[in-house]
C-alpha cells in the first residue's frame, strides 16, 4: 500500500506538472478567441458525456463500485495525449490547450459532484457515501496544485519550461502505462471476473465520446479544426487522474479497474480517428 499511497500521488503529481509547463495565463484568455467552440466542447464534456456513461453504464448492467469507476472516468479531465492525437489529425491545437487548462480547473469541482452522485445512487447501502470534504481537499490537490506550480515555473523559468516540455510529455506516458500496470496488478482477479463487460463499455465511451466531440460542434457550425481538437480533448480522458483518486483518495482497488481498462483500450479509437480525420483534412 506504500506504494498507492506515495509513489501514485507524486506521479500524477508528475503528469500534472507537466501539464502545468505547457500553460500560460494566455491559455485560458484565449477562450474568447473562440468562445462558441470552448462553450460547446466543455458542455460536451461535463453534461453530456457523464449522461452518456450512465446510460452504458446501465444498459450493460454495472453495479456498486464499477459503476462508479466508470463515471470517476468519465468526470476526469483530458488527457495529456489528446493534444498530441488533436495535432496528428490536424486539428487546432491551441483550442485543446485552452479546454486542457480549462478543464483542469472544472475538474476540481464536477468531478467530487459526479462522483459523489454516483455513489449515492450505486453504492446506496455503503457506510460511506459521496466525498465528504477532507477528500474534496485531496482532489483539489492532487489535480489542480501541481498544474499551478508548473505554470508558475513556466512563467519563471520558460526557456527551461520549454526545453523540458518532450521529456516530461515522454515521462508522462510512462507513468501512464505504470499507473495502469499498478492498478491491474492490484485488482487482477475483479478485472478477470468482469472483462467481458468492462471491455465494451470502455470501448464504446471512447467511440462516442470522440463522435460526440466532433460532430455536435460541427453541428453548430464550429469550423472544422475546432471540431477535431474538441473532439480529441473530449475523446481522450486522463484515466492516470481517475485510477490515482480511486486508489488513493477513495481508497478502493475495484474503483479502478474500469479507468484502467479504458486507459489501455482508448489509443485503438483514437488513433482511427486520427488517422481518418487526417486523411479528410481537406474536407469542409
Amino acid at each position: 500500500m506504500l506504494v498507492v499511497q506515495i509513489f501514485l500521488p507524486l506521479a500524477l503529481g508528475l503528469v500534472m506538472f507537466g501539464l502545468g509547463l505547457t500553460l500560460t495565463v494566455a491559455d485560458f484568455a484565449r477562450v474568447a478567441k473562440y468562445p462558441k467552440a470552448a462553450v460547446i466542447a466543455l458542455t460536451c464534456q461535463v453534461i453530456i458525456l457523464p449522461a452518456i456513461c450512465l446510460g452504458l453504464v446501465l444498459a450493460f448492467g454495472l453495479k456498486g463500485v464499477l459503476a462508479v469507476g466508470m463515471m470517476l472516468l468519465v468526470a476526469s479531465p483530458g488527457g495529456t495525449s489528446a493534444n498530441l492525437f488533436s495535432h496528428l489529425a490536424g486539428g487546432d491545437v491551441a483550442l485543446n490547450i485552452t479546454l486542457t487548462a480549462i478543464n483542469s480547473v472544472l475538474a476540481v469541482f464536477t468531478l467530487p459532484l459526479v462522483v459523489g452522485l454516483s455513489m449515492a445512487h450505486f453504492m446506496a447501502d455503503s457506510a460511506e457515501v459521496g466525498l465528504q470534504p477532507a477528500k474534496f481537499v485531496q482532489v483539489f490537490a492532487i489535480v489542480l496544485v501541481p498544474v499551478a506550480i508548473g505554470m508558475l515555473v513556466r512563467r519563471k523559468f520558460e526557456a527551461w519550461a520549454l526545453k523540458m516540455n518532450d521529456p516530461v510529455r515522454i515521462a508522462s506516458v510512462v507513468v501512464l502505462v505504470l499507473v495502469i500496470i499498478a492498478a491491474i496488478a492490484q485488482a487482477y482477479q475483479q478485472l478477470i471476473d468482469n472483462i467481458g463487460t468492462l471491455g465494451p463499455v470502455a470501448l464504446l465511451l471512447s467511440i462516442f465520446s470522440l463522435l460526440i466531440g466532433y460532430y455536435v460542434p460541427k453541428a453548430f457550425k464550429v469550423e472544422r479544426k475546432q471540431a477535431i481538437a474538441s473532439a480529441m480533448e473530449i475523446g481522450i480522458h486522463n484515466a492516470t487522474i481517475a485510477i490515482t483518486l480511486a486508489l488513493t483518495v477513495l481508497n478502493d482497488e475495484t474503483m479502478a479497474i474500469p479507468p484502467a481498462v479504458y486507459g489501455v483500450l482508448m489509443y485503438l479509437p483514437a488513433a482511427v480517428a486520427a488517422r481518418l480525420l487526417s486523411r479528410t483534412k481537406t474536407a469542409v
